[in-house]
């Protein structure tokens, strides 16, 4: 019995011990399984979490580049040529939308011209500049006539500084403004809440204002394309006014070939090459030549038969013996003139120094850009990559800041003033009351003669 009980408990203990190792691995395989099934879920919601990030990017980089893309097409709109009857509100639309967004939306900005420097570059500040829109203007109107510039700090010490001159010079009458670029009133407009004239506004401005002589004085360097068509459009209003003259702009008649050239070239050419030598630390341009050092003067250059002008200036810096200058154009035309050749003639000539600065009456897009930009195509960008000269500097200033320019412009505009006949009508005038004063005096003085004479003839009678 004994040995019957102890089998028997052994074999109750070795089922027990059978079922609580079955219900261990069940409970272990149940673990891991859970374990597996967390993993799982977190994961699952990991990528669900990664997926919701990846779209609300992608939604917020769509409404980003829609903003951005709203304000290209309004700058887009307005960047044109022609002013219409929703010009005034669209320039206020434009930077409206563009101040409503973000910096990152800022930089997303891009169109047909439009970009994020269009309203975010710094040109200076806009408030020393006077748009010279006034009314009340006379009867004698100065009404100058310039491209045009965006560039506020430009716009106010070459433009305003010519038109400031001519106000001095001529007190008795009115300076007004008008720019032939629409683009740019455009621009300046939207930007800077600042309103400039255009031709037809500027014009129509001195009709209503009663103007009876007008002058109208171009900033403009030549006889070129731009000067055509404001001939043009003054010509328009002719039968307006009692007298018009338009003076000469900067280099006065274009002439026949590149050996002509005249008295306003020459006081140009020294006038530019004596401003160029004082900005880069010469006595002269021969100081300049001995330290090795040329100076280019880059113009715009241009298809119109005026492009002549450019190699007469050149022919008047070799004349005046500046062998160191050398005239240029954006545009390369003439051709003579285009970048690759002036890099050709300074190397050529020997000079390891080159000083950039525009021939230009502003300092505007042209300087800051084609000029002295960064861009490889710039022309300090070409220069530097030529491996030719030891240093290349630029000078950003235009020619309307420079005072002998500002006095040519002034005799320019004498000259236009004479031709109206207003100055000898006045003198004539002062003549014919001067006659009259005397004329009076002397009888006056008859009259008092007669008086005492009958005074006496009274008293001889008593």
């Amino acid at each position: 019995m004994k040995r019957k009980s102890m089998l028997a408990l052994l074999l109750a203990v070795s089922m027990t011990c059978s079922m609580t190792a079955a219900t261990g691995t069940v409970a272990f395989a149940s673990d891991d399984t859970a374990t597996e099934e967390s993993a799982d879920d977190a994961e699952a919601t990991d990528a669900a979490e990664a997926e919701d990030v990846s779209d609300d990017t992608a939604e917020a980089s769509d409404d980003d580049q829609k903003a951005a893309d709203e304000v290209a097409a309004l700058i887009d709109k307005i960047y044109v040529q022609e002013r219409n009857d929703t010009t005034d509100e669209d320039c206020k639309a434009a930077k409206e939308a563009w101040d409503k967004l973000t910096d990152a939306q800022k930089e997303l900005v891009e169109g047909e011209e439009a970009s994020p420097e269009y309203f975010g570059r710094d040109t200076g500040d806009a408030s020393k500049d006077d748009p010279r829109n006034q009314d009340e203007i006379g009867e004698n109107e100065i009404l100058v006539v310039s491209f045009g510039t965006s560039f506020n700090d430009s716009r106010a010490e070459d433009i305003k500084g010519i038109e400031d001159a001519l106000a001095e010079a001529y007190p008795d009458w009115s300076v007004r403004r008008a720019f032939t670029a629409q683009i740019i009133i455009n621009h300046v407009e939207a930007r800077d809440d600042e309103a400039i004239d255009n031709m037809q506004q500027a014009l129509d401005r001195a009709v209503d204002n009663g103007v009876k002589n007008l002058v109208v004085q171009p900033t403009h360097l030549m006889h070129g394309a731009e000067y055509d068509e404001m001939v043009d459009a003054v010509n328009e209003y002719k039968d307006k006014f009692e007298s018009i003259a338009i003076a000469e702009p900067m280099l006065g008649e274009v002439g026949d070939d590149a050996t002509v050239i005249n008295d306003d070239k020459k006081a140009v050419a020294q006038a530019i090459t004596d401003a160029a030598c004082q900005e880069a630390g010469f006595d002269d341009m021969q100081a300049a030549a001995d330290a090795g050092t040329a100076f280019v003067f880059m113009g715009h250059g241009t298809s119109h038969t005026a492009n002549v002008t450019y190699d007469q200036m050149q022919t008047q810096m070799e004349d005046l013996g500046f062998t160191n200058a050398f005239i240029g154009t954006v545009e390369g035309e003439p051709e003579d003139t285009a970048c690759e050749e002036v890099i050709a003639k300074v190397k050529d000539a020997g000079f390891k120094n080159v000083v950039l600065r525009p021939l230009m009456v502003v300092a505007g897009d042209h300087a800051n850009n084609d000029m002295a930009g960064d861009d490889e195509d710039s022309w300090k960008s070409q220069f530097e990559a030529s491996g030719a000269f030891d240093s290349v500097d630029c000078q950003i200033e235009g020619l309307g800041r420079i005072e002998a320019v500002e006095d040519l412009y002034v005799e320019h505009t004498k000259a236009a003033i004479d031709s109206l006949g207003t100055s000898d009508d006045a003198e004539a005038t002062d003549d014919a009351e001067a006659t009259d004063d005397a004329e009076s005096t002397d009888d006056a003085a008859a009259d008092d003669t007669a008086t005492d004479d009958a005074a006496e003839e009274t008293t001889d009678a008593e």
